[in-house]
């Protein structure tokens, strides 16, 4: 019998309500009337109460031990409708859950940490009690009935909390046979995870729930109509890297070798917290590039100077990568930190080659100067050559060619202007057409002249190129960069009606 040991507890507690009966009359005739009054009550509460458990336990005796003349076999599903000569049909388990605390949520091996309480509702016509004082009675863990063989498809590792005891509720209510299991469990849960945006991702992370024995024709899994997922307060604090956005129900069922199986979904939308990420990684890697860019406004003679700076902030660069990825799997596809690093590497590199490049500008630079100084100075030896040579053949030589014609002085011809019979306001435009004109022309000059003198030497022509065209092309990156990858991210709100 299951319960000899509750019956005898119920004896001792007789005998003991018998022995206190004396104390208390002997106290009845002490104290007086009130005191009579106030033990009335007590009684009247304690006696309630036990007749309330007494008839708890006789109804659960009654449900599990013999009922219509045989036992109460849990290893036997029910039917799934109050009614027996209804025939068989699935039975029809209503699910809900409320999440605790979301932890863990592991990059690398692509996994979370999941800490709620898990519910479940089914009829079983086996139950069916009625009661007019109770509307529902509770069974302990060891008190076994049907319950469905439920099981979480991307669960790693999971247990059932069992401190200080079982957290487990198993309730019957009154006259309908519906049943309430609600146990509170940790699980560690598997999300595979998109990281082409990382870090500015949103994650779906899954939580399958369904029959492992039963099909679709024995089990039907539905959700609770009115707050099928419910969320703790400051749940969101819990998040180390992550913040709740959105938490969904869906639909899963599934289709195998041994039969159509019924499956719930809840899908939790997880987005990234990026604040980390631009303080740690973003600003330094482009003040890196930017530190990169000085070596420009260096001389081309400080050549220690511009080869530490640009290797310097090269390897710097290259361990921030390494730092990157090491907390992140290897992935076949490219993330959006893998395109700001390579392109954050490929300017420090371009700097880096662009010092190449003007060192080979100078010495080529050097050449055509020391040809140009070579020049000159055959052509000053050619001319004391000849200013050396015989006057008389000079003089023979000029004395021979003829006179040149001497220069006729023709009358000029003053024509009108075409402008003199304008108006003195068209006049007046034309005047100031000629002197904006006339300044684009100096101005042109101007430039002209400090491009030609100032810049003549080809290297430092491309310094002074790589500092206009590095700051606008890293520019036009950093637009294109953010319109893609932070549009998106920002679209989705952190704070999600529940």
């Amino acid at each position: 019998m299951y319960h000899s040991p509750f019956i005898l507890f119920v004896l001792i507690v007789v005998l003991g309500r018998r022995v206190s009966h004396a104390g208390r009359n002997a106290a009845r005739t002490t104290f007086g009337v009130n005191s009579v009054n106030d033990y009335d009550d007590n009684d009247s509460d304690e006696v309630e109460s036990y007749q309330r458990l007494m008839t708890e336990q006789k109804i659960i005796a009654e449900l599990l031990e013999r009922r219509h003349g045989r036992d109460y076999d849990w290893r036997v599903r029910p039917l799934g409708s109050p009614k027996p000569q209804s025939g068989e049909s699935p039975v029809i388990v209503t699910v809900n859950m409320y999440l605790r605390t979301i932890s863990k949520v592991d990059d690398v091996n692509m996994e979370y940490s999941l800490h709620f309480t898990f519910r479940e509702e089914w009829l079983d016509e086996r139950l069916i009690f009625h009661s007019p004082t109770l509307k529902h009675i509770i069974l302990a863990p060891g008190q076994n009935i049907w319950m469905p063989d439920t099981f979480f498809q991307n669960e790693k590792e999971g247990k059932k909390h069992d401190i200080d005891s079982p957290n487990v509720l198993l309730r019957v209510y009154n006259g309908t046979g519906q049943i309430l299991y609600s146990v509170r469990m940790t699980l560690t849960l598997s999300c595979p995870m998109q990281l082409q945006n990382y870090p500015m991702d949103i994650q779906l992370c899954f939580i399958d729930y369904a029959s492992y024995a039963y099909t679709a024709q024995d089990i039907e899994y539905v959700w609770k109509k009115v707050e099928p997922v419910q969320i703790k307060v400051g749940l969101r604090q819990s998040l180390p890297s992550f913040v709740l956005s959105d938490v969904r129900t869906d639909n899963c069922t599934s289709v195998t070798n041994t039969g159509v199986y019924s499956c719930l979904r809840t899908v939790l939308e997880l987005k990234r917290e990026f604040s980390y990420y631009l303080l740690q990684l973003y600003v330094p890697s482009f003040m890196l590039v930017a530190v990169s860019w000085v070596s420009f406004w260096l001389d081309k003679d400080s050549v220690p100077a511009r080869v530490t700076l640009g290797v310097t902030t090269l390897l710097t660069m290259t361990t921030q990568a390494s730092g990157v990825n090491a907390k992140l799997p290897p992935v076949s596809y490219t993330k959006a930190i893998d395109v700001w690093i390579g392109v954050c590497l490929a300017f420090i590199f371009g700097a880096l080659l662009e010092f190449a490049l003007v060192n080979w500008a100078a010495r080529k630079d050097m050449l055509e100067d020391n040809r140009k100084r070579q020049r000159m100075h055959n052509n000053l030896l050619n001319s004391e050559n000849e200013e050396s040579s015989p006057v008389i053949y000079r003089t023979t030589l000029f004395e021979s060619a003829p006179p040149p014609p001497p220069p006729v002085d023709y009358p000029r011809l003053k024509t009108p202007s075409r402008f003199a019979f304008a108006k003195p306001e068209y006049s007046c435009m034309v005047k100031e057409e000629r002197k904006f004109y006339s300044r684009l022309h100096r101005n042109r000059n101007f430039w002209y002249r400090m491009w030609n003198v100032k810049y003549r030497q080809k290297s430092k022509r491309i310094d002074v190129l790589a500092r206009i065209f590095f700051p606008i092309a890293f520019v036009l990156f950093n637009c294109g960069y953010w319109v893609r990858y932070l549009k998106p991210y920002l679209a989705v709100s952190n704070y999600a009606d529940y």
